[in-house]
């Protein structure tokens, strides 16, 4: 069974070490496909920030801008393979789900990407709590907001563990929902394909 504590554990414990050092996926199995959709967030993160400066080129937010589209790409993908690695699983075991089994309007994957959101929010709001050169407003507001976050950190975890719980019991029904981004692609954005 997949285990939440350490798809969210995997997250806080990845953003607070690609911190210091350079990004790696060192697990294996699911974890490794979390690992992998994780990186794309924190990878877009970190442009996002530089897309926001008001210091920043034309040239450099062009470079940016490209990055972000081509990591948010990724961050789809890997949402989607976590949906798929999980129906394979469901295959492999022979879970099928019951007569009348409802489907959730969120998959898995879609949810482990949030809770990948939550953990970069929840670390970078922290930085805001312990920051020594910002008001002590400021410090207790960035508190008061890691209180709410920490909350929302604890429901989606929650329902992730539920609706899995769900799945691989037959309860409930999972699909994979293909994105099909289209700016990306060459054949379906009008602008790249009419330009010729």
């Amino acid at each position: 069974m997949i285990d939440v504590r350490e798809i969210t554990e995997l997250h806080a414990h990845t953003v607070a070490l690609w911190h210091r050092e350079e990004v790696s996926n060192p697990c294996i199995g699911f974890l490794q496909a979390v690992c992998l959709q994780h990186t794309f967030n924190y990878l877009l993160w970190h442009e996002e920030d530089v897309a926001r400066s008001p210091n920043v080129g034309d040239e450099r937010i062009a470079a940016v801008k490209r990055a972000i589209d081509g990591y948010n790409q990724k961050r789809n993908d890997g949402i989607e393979a976590l949906d798929a690695f999980l129906l394979n699983e469901l295959a492999t075991r022979k879970i099928v789900p019951q007569a009348g089994a409802r489907q959730n309007t969120e998959t898995p994957g879609s949810t482990i990407d949030r809770l990948s959101i939550l953990s970069l929010r929840r670390y970078h709001m922290q930085e805001q709590a312990d920051r020594a050169d910002a008001s002590a407003e400021h410090r207790a507001k960035a508190n008061d907001r890691l209180k709410i976050l920490a909350e929302q950190h604890h429901d989606l975890s929650t329902s992730l563990s539920e609706l899995l719980d769900d799945i691989f019991a037959g309860r409930k029904r999972l699909k994979v929902y293909f994105q099909f981004k289209m700016y990306n692609d060459p054949t379906m954005n009008p602008y790249l394909y009419k330009k010729g």
